[in-house]
């Protein structure tokens, strides 16, 4: 087992990616605290852990745009495990709008989580690990969506490109205290969100055209990476983001021209081909 013996926390945990990676890291023989707003969810997905073993999980109530909240998951690790080796900094939101009609309400309330909730994740968790003095592993999650513009999710594309950057600053800082700091940016995965999204059929095209596999992600597929990059299988590897998404971002998927950018008007022409003036 690859991390008997190792505690983390993996905020956003009680259901989709957050919690398929607590679900291999507990199968891998870890303990682990979920930090999640979702108590009843959270409660319950930390029982079926533990019961399937042969970890163990704890759940904690956390939301990450609260310091209190992120200061107070990382003590309940230690206190109920002793230590702190692992941080996975999952949570986050999403809000829809266009770019000329999102409202700022809407704009830092997606900032606040997805990308000041990540910082300080990753802030309180190195504190605590480099405080034990043993080193330590962060993950963050981050998208294609952060080198991959969607018109109609501002925030989300920009608080994901800051995760990128942040991932390699904290890698940078951290690197000397035996901490490494790295990232995921998944395609498009089969969480909640991608399955309701994807009952409409123009929607389902749209993204399985745009992914050379020709399939939605598992959320496994994800923890399996988060498990790799929080063990000594990548220790050489630090400030790096890796992309399972499936050939998205190989392919460069891209809107043809005609339907990118408004036609322009043709120029009048006299007999015999000269562009007629006009006056």
């Amino acid at each position: 087992m690859r991390m008997e013996n190792r505690v983390a926390i993996v905020t956003g945990g009680a259901q989709g990616i957050g919690l398929a990676c607590a679900k291999v890291f507990v199968g891998e023989g870890a303990k682990v605290v979920i930090g999640d707003v979702r108590v009843d969810q959270g409660r319950k997905a930390a029982a079926a852990l533990s019961k399937a073993g042969p970890g163990e999980a704890a759940f904690v109530k956390c939301d990450v745009a609260r310091p209190a909240d992120i200061q107070k998951l990382v003590d309940a690790a230690v206190a109920k495990f002793g230590k702190l080796d692992v941080a996975v900094a999952n949570a986050g939101i999403n809000r829809m709008a266009d770019f000329l009609d999102m409202p700022l309400e809407q704009w830092n309330e997606v900032l606040k989580v997805n990308l000041t909730g990540v910082f300080l994740t990753d802030q309180y968790a190195a504190r605590q690990m480099a405080k034990q003095g043993t080193g330590g592993a962060i993950v963050n999650m981050s998208s294609v969506n952060a080198v991959m513009a969607i018109p109609t999710i501002p925030a989300y594309v920009a608080s994901k490109g800051g995760i990128n950057q942040l991932t390699k600053v904290a890698a940078l800082s951290l690197a000397t205290k035996g901490i490494r700091v790295n990232a995921i940016g998944p395609g498009s995965i089969s969480t909640d969100m991608v399955r309701m999204v994807a009952k409409d059929p123009a929607v389902r095209h749209a993204q399985m055209a745009r992914t050379p596999l020709g399939r939605y992600g598992d959320p496994e597929e994800i923890g399996r990476i988060a498990l790799f990059l929080v063990t000594e299988d990548s220790s050489y590897i630090t400030g790096q983001v890796l992309y399972p998404d499936g050939g998205r971002m190989a392919l460069n998927y891209t809107v043809p021209v005609a339907e990118a950018a408004p036609k322009k008007k043709k120029a009048s022409k006299k007999k015999g081909g000269k562009i007629a003036k006009k006056k």
